[in-house]
């Protein structure tokens, strides 16, 4: 076994320990079904590096004063170190002196020779080829391909070129747009010049058009190739680049078999682009496929961006593939530079060690700037007081003064009052010279809001602005239909929208506009972000949150880090910025916990699909012998169930949990030891013998037995304690039960957060969860342990008269003036008010306030998060929606409610039991205060702050130990279940025999086509009753399956959409019977996989395919036009498969090409080079 020479890299976060391998006229008066619709609306080696630049810099900042193959857009809508060693690992000692300099690896240094100026890239490349073809592979050097660029290339790359070089696959982590792609065009010059055959694979279909365009620049438009599933562009090509799914598709029929129809002949290296896309829930499979399948004679080069467990996905690669290298580096070529923009300022977000959070930004600083506050050195009378303080007095003594804990409500307060206007931070950023900006909003409509709000805000001068009137007019010419006229006032000043709803060829073009230097400003959502090379000298996130279906949830740090990495262009700028902008959610606190909080792992998404079964199992095929007409001619099968399953279980997944589980278990076994013997240390019986060893007799018998009467004293306050919440309960329960069917009364919620602060809330009171007769709130509640109560009736009614009822706990409901719903028992009530909102209906025919609220109530998703807890019931909160934020603004703060507005008056029995607490309260600290006064006390101190100590220690210990069982919890072996639960489904449908393999036609041409759901896809058509259908109504019916995720989004005058015809309409109510049974087979067998049927914009599609204008189709429509485009898209996709698809009927392949040749136009047509 050989050693492992690892240099640590100093990780840019806090680490974690892993182990090591481990797009015709009018038609639309001619066509009877196009009428419109209103819509409602309402082993591995590792090779790493250390950086001379810290993480966050340290130097001056500014300061104040399917598609399958996913489509570039989708629906807006987490100390390491190698801990083990494998026979597979190859020694490396290629070792990097902390001394050495970095700069002449690190910056672009252009070359003085104006010979090589002359030269192109590619004619470089043509030379090299020439020198292999003269004298041979040799000439292959790290130096001869670092020798083709102008500049010098990075120690990184070096180190990733030398080990591709040497044989190895290799892994490249790296942060976002430092120059992973360099390397991965060094090999496939290299593989050029070698005559072989390289394939680049990337996720998004835009990115691989982009890499398409780039790479025919270095090695000539003969030598480059596309396949993507819209685009087949000289596909024999030496350099290919595709799509993931259409890889894996080759390497099915590769498996263990050398084919030159796979198309993988002559092929030496596979580049995986992205390759942290393997953690995508929908897409990750296809990743750990193309791994699994891979031919081990042929190199993987594998880029990601920056992730927590490189060295796991090397191990696992080298493990299942071969020898592999591990090349990270956390090195930017242009580095960054963090700011938080305010209302007010811009301020640096961190420190100038780049360590901690600037204090500027603390919310109590915030607060007492936005006060009015002077500094004592805006005040004369507190200047000589200052002095005598000392020097540091001015910014220290406010910082001081403000260090008090805010309530939740204070700090909400706070935030809004920062929230800044686009128009403020833009004004900052021009001011700063920090322009181009990419600005990230994760939403349409915000984006396309934010362009309106600053279109009168020029950011050209007049000869820009004549150059995109120019390009405007020369885009209008080609593609008229796809101008986005509401966005060409705000273009022409410089500013874009750049998102989901957008038309491809317009998001095209805005990109081309900002490479040039066009547009200064794009606003996009975060898709943009992922891997398309439009670099800006600034990035500026509006939220660290983002709404969902399933609530606002808070970005990830791979997300943020993504987006970040998107600012500074490498030539260009000194520094690149990120701006993060105050929110009414989150401020610079939040945003410094998430940026120190440390990058994700990768994981494993590895699951089962139809097409995987019937690739890996399907052999024979059902044939008839040319001199034996009724007989099956039963082929060999491709492999069996016990091969198929030793492939599935090479998921990266089972990887994990073999490798990294142990390692895992094994820290968790020791420090769960740990914290037993360090809990043991600190028990009642540890430390009373080590008082025995410190103290005197005296001291000792003194200090115990007080401490015993302490203890007695604490049982007999707590007793008192549950005594006064009894009465208190007694007080409450008949008064908001008299609330339950009256006006809905203001109340206050009172508790203390994890820090200690105290929160009063106010808040409407909506009920008891138990009266919300048939709600999910109570259902959950009913149902769900985790709301569950203890029985303290018994307990508290020790010795009282009161019924056993009114001492139980039970939850109430309201929604406070933050928008947020609270869940809570009587314990956290602090009052209740007379005011409140009467139950009367606004206008005649209109539901009850009440109604509505419970309405707005049970429209949420129910993600609840508790705040406090006690043995009387928890405080659980929940974001509020849109709907309700207009209920909560009417909810009155505090100070706007008397005392005398207060309804909660206690009984007498409740003013005693509470003097009677604050009694023992007292009692109880005299004790303290009398301990203190013993003679054996300092002693005994000692023995007390060690086991302080000590708990500390323990806290550390188990929050390492909730750490290590998270990631155990997110290593989930994957596969072979799912695998044969898919098996079943496929037996019982005839698709594939699995006991002789034999595969039926309705398998084979499920095993040929891409899909969410290929069997479903297959025997819709294979349907006869779409041999029925012309091209548009076929079209139709097969945008019915492939909607998924499209959504009507009418606004203003956009609310229709054209209706399909009857037929169609027909078809599709015909085929939801039949899928309705297939859903049940799936249920029966439990697989769950989506069988998508809508024919909400089939009509859409029909009208498309009929050869209705665009101009007429988009006419007051309820769809975006980037959502109807990638509908047609995926629409063109499908029909273009059938003509492929083998055992389809000749009458319907016509027909399917028929459609799509026509819907293929622009302007949904999209660019390949």
């Amino acid at each position: 076994m050989n050693a492992l020479s690892i240099l640590t890299l100093p990780s840019l976060f806090p680490t974690t320990k892993h182990s090591q391998i481990p797009r015709f006229p009018s038609l639309a008066q001619s066509l009877p079904f196009c009428r419109p619709k209103s819509i409602l609306s309402p082993l591995s080696f590792r090779l790493s590096f250390k950086s001379r630049r810290p993480p966050f810099s340290a130097e001056p900042q500014l300061s104040d004063g399917d598609d399958e193959e996913l489509e570039d857009d989708e629906d807006d809508d987490d100390d390491f170190e190698a801990a083990d060693e494998y026979d597979e690992y190859e020694d490396v000692s290629g070792e990097v002196s902390d001394d050495v300099q970095q700069s002449e690896d690190e910056d672009e240094i252009f070359v003085d020779s104006s010979n090589r100026h002359k030269e192109s890239t590619w004619q470089r490349v043509e030379k090299l080829c020439n020198l292999v073809r003269e004298f041979g592979e040799e000439m292959i050097d790290v130096d001869a391909l670092a020798d083709i660029y102008d500049f010098r290339i990075d120690k990184f790359q070096r180190m990733a070129i030398e080990a591709f070089l040497r044989g190895s696959s290799v892994v490249v982590s790296a942060p976002t747009s430092s120059g992973k792609t360099l390397i991965a065009e060094a090999a496939a010059v290299a593989t050029v010049a070698r005559g072989r055959r390289l394939l680049y694979t990337t996720p998004l279909k835009a990115l691989s058009n982009q890499k398409f365009r780039q790479f025919r620049e270095t090695f000539g438009d003969n030598n480059v190739g596309l396949l993507t599933g819209d685009s087949a562009v000289n596909k024999d090509a030496q350099v290919l680049v595709l799509t993931t799914e259409i890889l894996r598709n080759m390497l099915y029929n590769s498996v263990g078999m050398a084919s030159s129809g796979s198309g993988l002949f002559h092929v030496d290296v596979i580049v995986l682009d992205e390759v942290h896309y393997l953690s995508d829930i929908s897409r990750g499979t296809v990743w750990e496929e193309i791994v699994i399948y891979c031919p081990k004679e042929v190199q993987l080069i594998c880029l990601s961006a920056t992730v927590a467990n490189p060295d796991e996905l090397a191990g696992w690669i080298g493990q299942i593939h071969g020898k592999t290298g591990l090349v990270t580096s956390s090195w930017r070529p242009v580095p960054l530079t963090w700011h938080f923009s305010t209302k007010t300022s811009l301020l640096p977000l961190l420190n100038e060690k780049g360590t901690h959070m600037n204090r500027k930004l603390s919310l109590n600083y915030l607060q007492l700037s936005s006060s009015g506050v002077k500094s004592y050195r805006d005040d004369g009378s507190r200047r000589r007081s200052s002095r005598r303080r000392g020097r540091n007095g001015s910014l220290d003594s406010i910082v001081s003064m403000s260090e008090q804990p805010l309530s939740k409500n204070d700090k909400n307060m706070i935030r809004r009052s920062q929230v800044p206007q686009v128009v403020d931070t833009l004004w900052h950023l021009k001011a700063k010279d920090m322009l181009p900006a990419i600005w990230f909003i994760f939403n349409r409509r915000g984006c396309d809001a934010a362009v309106q709000y600053v279109e009168d805000c020029s950011l050209l001068d007049e000869c820009e602005m004549s150059e995109v009137e120019l390009a405007l007019k020369r885009f209008r010419l080609q593609y008229p239909d796809a101008v986005r006229e509401t966005a060409v006032k705000g273009l022409i000043r410089g500013v874009a929208a750049h998102h989901a709803g957008c038309l491809p060829l317009w998001k095209s073009f805005v990109e081309e506009l900002f490479q040039r230097g066009l547009v200064k400003v794009v606003f996009a959502t975060e898709t943009l972000a992922a891997g398309i090379n439009m670099p800006a000298r600034t990035a500026v996130i509006s939220s660290l949150s983002k709404r969902t279906s399933n609530g606002r949830i808070q970005l990830s740090p791979n997300e943020l880090l993504q987006m970040a990495g998107r600012a500074g262009r490498r030539g260009i700028d000194e520094r690149g910025h990120v701006v993060i902008v105050q929110t009414p959610y989150e401020g610079a606190e939040e945003c410094c916990k998430l940026l120190f909080s440390g990058v994700e792992p990768l994981v494993s998404q590895f699951t089962a699909s139809y097409g995987m079964v019937l690739n890996l199992l399907g052999g024979a095929k059902v044939t008839r012998r040319s001199n034996e007409s009724d007989e099956m001619n039963t082929l060999q099968a491709r492999r069996t169930l016990e091969e198929a399953r030793k492939l599935v279980e090479q998921s990266f997944g089972n990887y994990l949990g073999s490798n990294v589980m142990l390692a895992a278990k094994e820290e968790l076994a020791k420090i769960q030891k740990e914290i037993e013997v360090l809990t043991y240390e600190i028990s009642d019986d540890a430390l009373d013998r080590k008082s025995r060893k410190l103290l005197s007799e005296l001291a000792y018998t003194e200090i115990a037995d007080l401490q015993e009467e302490l203890r007695a004293e604490k049982r007999l306050r707590t007793q008192f304690r549950r005594r006064m919440e009894l009465k208190r309960f007694s007080a409450l329960k008949p008064l908001l039960k008299e609330f339950e069917n009256g006006h809905l009364p203001f109340i206050c919620l009172q508790y203390k957060d994890s820090e200690g602060v105290e929160n009063l809330v106010p808040a409407v009171y909506l009920g008891k969860v138990g009266s919300l007769d048939g709600s999910k709130l109570k259902k959950m509640v009913s149902i769900d342990d985790s709301f569950a109560l203890s029985s303290v009736g018994t307990e508290l009614n020790a010795g009282e008269s009161d019924t056993h009822q009114d001492a139980e706990p039970t939850y109430y409901v309201a929604l406070g003036s933050d928008n947020s719903w609270y869940l809570f028992t009587e314990k956290w009530i602090k009052t209740v008010y007379r005011s409140g909102f009467p139950d009367v209906a606004l206008t005649q025919g209109e539901a009850l306030p009440r109604e509505i609220m419970r309405t707005l109530l049970d429209k949420e998703e129910m993600q609840w998060e508790k705040l406090a807890d006690s043995e009387l019931g928890g405080l659980w909160n929940m974001e509020g929606s849109l709907e309700t934020w207009s209920w909560s603004l009417n909810v009155p703060v505090l100070s706007s409610l008397s005392e005398s507005d207060e309804v909660l008056h206690m009984s007498q029995e409740y003013i005693e039991s509470v003097e009677c607490y604050k009694e023992q309260r007292n009692k109880v600290a005299r004790f303290k205060k009398k301990i203190a006064r013993t003679e054996g006390f300092r002693e005994y101190k000692k023995i007390l702050d060690v086991a302080k100590f000590t708990e500390e220690k323990i806290k550390r210990l188990k929050a390492r130990s909730n750490h290590l069982i998270n990631r155990m919890e997110q290593i989930e072996p994957s596969g072979w279940k799912e695998f044969l639960q898919i098996s079943n489904v496929i037996h019982e449908t005839r698709a594939l025999d699995i006991n002789t393999h034999v595969i039926f036609p309705l398998g084979e041409t499920a095993a040929a086509i891409r899909g969410e759901n290929e069997l479903w896809l297959t025997m819709v058509l294979r349907n006869k009753i779409l041999l029925e259908l012309k091209p548009a109504q076929l079209a139709a019916v097969c945008a019915s399956l492939v909607s998924e995720g499209i959504k009507v989004r009418a606004w203003k005058n956009n609310n229709y959409i054209y209706e399909a015809s009857s037929t169609v309409l027909n078809v599709i109510s015909l085929l939801d019977e039949r899928r309705n049974s297939f859903l049940q087979l799936q249920e029966k067998h439990g697989v769950e996989i989506p069988c998508c049927l809508d024919s909400q914009f089939s009509g859409m599609v029909e009208a498309w395919a009929s050869g209705l204008s665009w101009r007429e189709l988009m006419m007051d429509c309820a769809m975006d036009e980037g959502d109807l485009a990638r509908l047609l898209r995926r629409t063109i996709d499908l029909l273009a498969q059938i003509p492929k698809l083998p055992d389809i009927d000749p009458l319907l392949q016509n027909n399917a090409s028929t459609a799509s040749d026509v819907m293929d136009r622009p302007p949904i047509s999209e660019l390949t080079g």
